[in-house]
This record gives C-alpha cells, sequence and structure tokens, in this order.
C-alpha cells in the first residue's frame, strides 16, 4: 500500500469516530434532585434523572421531571401556534441543573446551578417574529427563588426568569415535538438546518380524572440558539 493510500484509508477510519464525538448524548442519571431545589417541588420531582453531555462527553446538564404534571386533557397535537396547548402557562414542569456554563435559545450565558423549569408561551409581539413558527418555551428560574409548586402568573414568570441569565428578558429554551423517528426517551434530536441539539424527555401527563399517566415526548432545546 502506498503513503497517499494509507493516509486517506487512516482519514477515512477516523472521520466517522470524530463526528460521533461531535454529538451530545443522554443517560440515565441514578440521583434523586439537587440540593437547592426547595422542598415543596423537590417532592414532586422524580427519584432519578437524565444526564445531558457534551459534544467532548463531558456533563453538561441534568434534569429531573415531575411525577406527574397537570394537563387539560390528552396529547392531540399543535393548536395554531402552540404545540403543547394542554399544558398550562406557568406550569411547573420539573428541574435542571447546569453542570457547566449553558446558554439559552437566545444565547444568553446562564451560570452553573440549579433552576426550575416552567411552561411558558413567547408574546404576540413584534419582538419575536420569526424567532419559531410556535411559542412553546421552558422557562429557566433561579431554584432558590422559585419555592412553591403552583403555576406562576405570566408577569411573575417572566421576571423571575430573567434573573436566571441577569437580563431583562426571561431565560428560556426551545420546546418542540420530538421528531418523527424518535419513538421513546430520553434521545437526543439534531437539527442540523438551525444547528441544534434537542433532549427528548417523556413529560407524564395527568389528566384531571384519568388514571396513571400519559406521557409526552418534548424536545428540549439545549444547544444552539436562534438564527
Amino acid at each position: 500500500m502506498t503513503l497517499s493510500r494509507a493516509i486517506v484509508l487512516a482519514v477515512l477510519l477516523i472521520a466517522p469516530a470524530a463526528r460521533a464525538q461531535e454529538s451530545y448524548k443522554v443517560e440515565p442519571l441514578k440521583e434523586g434532585p439537587p440540593e437547592g431545589v426547595a422542598t415543596p417541588i423537590k417532592a414532586t420531582l422524580s427519584s432519578e434523572g437524565v444526564r445531558i453531555l457534551d459534544a467532548e462527553g463531558k456533563p453538561f446538564a441534568e434534569v429531573w421531571l415531575r411525577k406527574a404534571i397537570p394537563a387539560s386533557g390528552k396529547p392531540e397535537g399543535a393548536k395554531g401556534t402552540v404545540q403543547f396547548p394542554v399544558l398550562g402557562e406557568g406550569e411547573l414542569l420539573g428541574a435542571l441543573r447546569f453542570v457547566a456554563e449553558g446558554h439559552d435559545y437566545r444565547d444568553q450565558s446562564v451560570p452553573p446551578g440549579v433552576y426550575t423549569l416552567r411552561y411558558g408561551l413567547q408574546p404576540v409581539n413584534g419582538d419575536h417574529l420569526g424567532v419559531s413558527p410556535f411559542r412553546d418555551y421552558a422557562l429557566l428560574l433561579p431554584a432558590a427563588k422559585d419555592t412553591a409548586v403552583a403555576p406562576l402568573a405570566r408577569k411573575k414568570l417572566e421576571t423571575q426568569s430573567a434573573e436566571s441569565a441577569g437580563s431583562t428578558h426571561p431565560t428560556v429554551l426551545l420546546l418542540v415535538a420530538a421528531p418523527d423517528d424518535v419513538k421513546t426517551a430520553p434521545a437526543i434530536a439534531r437539527d442540523e438546518a438551525k444547528n441544534t441539539w434537542g433532549a427528548v424527555l417523556g413529560l407524564p401527563l395527568e389528566v384531571k380524572g384519568g388514571s396513571g399517566t400519559t406521557p409526552l415526548l418534548v424536545q428540549f432545546v439545549v444547544a444552539g440558539a436562534a438564527m
């Protein structure tokens, strides 16, 4: 084999491995919710979480979902510009710990630490045109200040969320439906066109009057920002 052919073969063998290392990943986390989450909220969270690993394979963020999330009905798809109309604005979804510095969907820096996750809708105004065809977001709030389980009114939700990034704008993760080829959670979804990575998690919805919970696959965009 000539030297040039050997070099080409080596490149072909290395390239797939390099691409694989660039992928975000998820893995089960056999740990309960972290310190810093208020006792009433911690009591609603699952005893195990999900760890998200960055492109270098290092722990990036950890998520604990609520054991049962109140919903107005079973998931039936989008309604207009809202993908998850069965969720109530301000409803607690879970908690997140950034192990390293994170960024939200507006590319705001978010310090390492513990945050609650609450469902919210972007306002219908000119400030958000073109950001996303849908209005669904998960807002991050400092866990030390978000201490009650009950849904938060929009003004308080947005004000406290802005404190997570030390800015005047809420700190948000885009929420979108899981890709059609992802049927189970947890999983990682990649949007090549938007250059984003999303953690696909199963929200356990609890419909009033129903029995048990109904899973709703939702993608939390954890890396990449609106273009």
